[in-house]
């Protein structure tokens, strides 16, 4: 149990905004216990509505934690302390009984290289250092959140407790957020999270860039059995956005394996062809691969459409008919702003110029923002301010934009959101395609299923989780493909023009899925036949042959390094199964 102390303030904190009596006796409990240990000054139950909003994002202007961007509708600017840019996986942890709950044991004891346990015991004590008064001073916000469309045989209910109005501004972009899902959650079940910036008030010393946190005792923990998750000193928002990567992927992992479905660090789109026929698509590929972009791709091939129904996070499951049904349980994008622009992701762009908080940005002097990608000119006169907020020029030698730099927009505003975004039973996935950033002779870097820094439990536990599906009764499984956008030549840069280009491999695969042939069969799968692709009007020369090769040297090494990992990694938890088919790879390169 968290640690209890005696409030300072016997009355009990200011009630802002809200009645306590009107919450659920298990809401009302999460918040008095918390109200106990952290001992904020007030209370505000946000309710989401626009009036709430705007109160919310007047504060953090006059607290000098946001700017507003006048080039723009309702945009603003948040510059971090330069210590608290980004998610921190060495102070991210699973709190489980037993560690091979949690993560593999390493062959020969090491280090697991796939989640960070923490035993209950050095837990609580973890607590009792962080939280107690950590409010002091300041406002909890109670956050009700839906992750899905509210009401939602497929989405699921947390509470959020925070003293960063940052957070409930961005939580109200990234989830469903306010009144409504109260009157949805009832007396049910919701996930509690529990966040806090670690700097009680008065300050013992001054803030950086007026941005609260406490690097030195981050840290993010989820307790999967109690579906809690607990995070403190970092306002960044992979680490205090609770509803995105510690809910929607490691505590809802955990969820679905108990449940029998899928929660995936994943985008989904949907694709039609020129004779209208519609297919949906669910996209694993790590950070950083491309997954924005695939999910906003604008087709170059005459007549075809893509829709974005989401760009990072899909929840699965298979209905009575034996469809896989998939939702997007988020209600915005966080998108990673360095590389974004007109020519890589048109889309994202046109999403991004209202209602949007952009944080670690460059801001121009005519009330815009900048990144390194941009690929805009400035008009004449025009400086940048770069992130750490000083006078930028090209030639000082480092980025004008944090590389790690975000946007946070509403999914509704962009342009080709799928009409069955909200669907309320999801969308019926028919492939799923898994990817990375995988240059030719590369050394692999070993991000199983795009998920290693976001499984909730054990990843021997999580790949028997996933062959289980096949054994489900009627079952209709979606065909899988691999693409890797990022094979390069030798002499010539990349083998593959990538971006609205790569309609071009969803077509093959959009035929696949409708049983057609063009496909020949290879040691490591099956390869489009040369003449199966959709070349007509592709600008430049693509060589085919070489697209395809296949190295039996490297795949031999491959196979070797995958061995290894499996071995060390995963030891005895891995399935028999997957051993079986690796196997099976190895004696299939072999006869290369």
């Amino acid at each position: 149990m968290p640690p209890q102390i005696p409030s300072q303030n016997q009355s009990g904190p200011r009630i802002l905004q809200g009645d306590l009596s009107a919450l659920s006796p298990a809401v009302r409990e999460f918040l008095e216990t918390n109200m106990t240990l952290c001992q904020p000054e007030s209370i505000h139950i946000c309710d989401g509505s626009d009036e709430e909003n705007l109160a919310i994002l007047t504060q953090l202007e006059e607290q000098g934690m946001i700017k507003k961007l006048t080039k723009y509708e309702n945009c603003w600017l948040a510059r971090t302390d330069p210590r608290d840019v980004a998610r921190v996986e060495s102070k991210t942890v699973i709190v489980t009984q037993e560690q091979k709950d949690t993560v593999p044991t390493p062959l020969g004891g090491g280090i697991s290289q796939l989640g960070r346990w923490m035993p209950p015991e050095e837990f609580d004590k973890a607590m009792a250092q962080r939280f107690p008064g950590c409010m002091r001073g300041r406002t909890m916000y109670v956050i009700p959140f839906s992750m899905g469309p509210v009401g939602s045989p497929l989405s699921k209910i947390g509470v959020q407790l925070t003293d960063s109005p940052y957070v409930v501004a961005s939580m109200r972009v990234m989830t469903r957020m306010g009144k409504a899902v109260l009157t949805a959650l009832g007396t049910g079940e919701f996930v509690r999270c529990l966040h806090s910036v670690g700097c009680p008030l008065p300050l013992k010393k001054p803030l950086v860039n007026n941005w609260p946190c406490n690097p030195e005792l981050t840290l993010v923990a989820h307790i999967p059995d109690r579906r809690q998750i607990i995070s403190f000193g970092s306002g960044y928002g992979g680490n205090s956005l609770l509803g995105k990567k510690c809910f929607a992927l490691r505590i809802a992992s955990r969820i679905a394996k108990e449940e029998g479905w899928l929660a995936e660090h994943m985008l989904i789109l949907g694709v039609t062809n020129p004779a209208g026929k519609k297919k949906y698509m669910a996209a694993a590929f790590p950070s950083a691969c491309g997954k924005t972009n695939l999910a906003m791709l604008c087709p170059t091939l005459p007549g075809w459409k893509v829709e974005c129904v989401g760009d990072d996070i899909a929840w699965m499951k298979f209905d009575d008919q034996g469809n896989l049904r998939a939702i997007n349980p988020e209600n915005g994008f966080f998108g990673v702003a360095p590389g974004t622009s007109a020519k890589t992701n048109p889309n994202a762009m046109a999403t991004i110029i209202k209602n949007t908080i952009f944080t670690n940005v460059a801001e121009t002097s005519d009330g815009g923002v900048y990144w390194e990608g941009m690929d805009q000119s400035l008009p004449e006169g025009v400086t940048i301010t770069s992130w750490k907020n000083k006078p930028w020029r090209s030639e000082d030698g480092e980025p004008c934009a944090h590389p790690n730099s975000r946007f946070c927009t509403p999914a509704r505003q962009c342009p080709i959101i799928d009409p069955q975004w909200e669907s309320p039973e999801g969308v019926p996935i028919e492939a799923i395609i898994f990817g990375g950033r995988r240059p030719e002779g590369k050394v692999i870097m070993h991000d199983p299923f795009a998920m290693r820094p976001f499984f909730g439990y054990n990843f021997g536990q999580y790949l028997s989780h996933w062959l289980s599906m096949a054994d489900r009764p009627g079952a209709k499984l979606p065909k899988i493909f691999h693409v890797n956008w990022f094979r390069k030549s030798p002499t010539a840069g990349f083998l593959w023009p990538g971006f609205g280009e790569n309609i071009r491999v969803l077509d093959w695969m959009f035929r696949r899925v409708n049983g057609e042939e063009g496909a020949m069969p290879s040691a490591v799968g099956y390869l489009p036949c040369r003449d199966s692709l959709n070349l007509q009007g592709l600008q430049g020369h693509v060589d085919l042959e070489e697209l395809f090769s296949l190295d039996q040297e490297f795949w031999q090494r491959e196979v070797d390094e995958i061995r290894k990992y499996f071995t060390t990694q995963v030891n005895a938890d891995l399935p028999n199964e997957i051993a079986q088919q690796l196997a099976l790879l190895q004696q299939r390169v072999k006869q290369m």
